[in-house]
């Protein structure tokens, strides 16, 4: 899920690997919200998802997220779902159709994705590729060819990842 379309010039790029019900990326999201409010549309934020098999929900909130970004609200939704990872372990994908009802969007449609799987090889390929460069837990942000492990602890990402995209923004001149 990207942030830019098409037509923009060419910005960094910042992977982020994500899981919806991962309680340590809900504490991303101020870093994420931050690098967003900072660098807008000369930073490129993608959600990429990595669902762990510890939390059976994840797969679900990932597929859902997918929908939420072909209906145009994939960030607002994210951050809602991870904004109430709690809600999301205790109701399980009733809870994903219902935030979709309370952004306004097609909840009906919401459901039938996560029936059909609509989404599935979208989830899956970035499953793969995160485990293809050594991801192994969530949030892992990857960044100018550099990966930064948020699981352990978020202290430092946020100002690691803006030395890289400065750096990266002062090569494009």
């Amino acid at each position: 899920m990207s942030d830019l379309s098409p037509d923009r010039p060419a910005a960094p790029v910042l992977d982020v690997w994500c899981e919806l019900q991962c309680a340590d990326c809900r504490t991303a999201l101020e870093d994420l919200r931050a690098l967003r409010a900072r660098y807008g549309d000369r930073l490129e934020l993608r959600l990429r998802h990595f669902p762990l098999e510890k939390h059976k929900h994840s797969f679900a909130a990932a597929q859902a997220a997918e929908e939420a970004v072909v209906q145009g609200q994939g960030w607002p939704y994210a951050e809602a779902v991870l904004g109430r990872v709690t809600e999301l372990d205790r109701k399980g994908e009733p809870f994903l159709v219902e935030v979709a009802r309370e952004l306004g969007l097609d909840a009906e449609e919401f459901d039938t994705a996560l029936i059909d799987g609509r989404h599935i090889l979208i989830v899956d390929a970035d499953q793969a590729e995160g485990k293809a460069i050594g991801v192994t837990g969530t949030p892992t942000y990857v960044i100018g060819g550099e990966r930064l492990d948020g699981g352990r602890s978020q202290e430092g990402l946020r100002e690691r990842v803006e030395e890289i995209t400065d750096r990266l923004l002062a090569e494009q001149g």
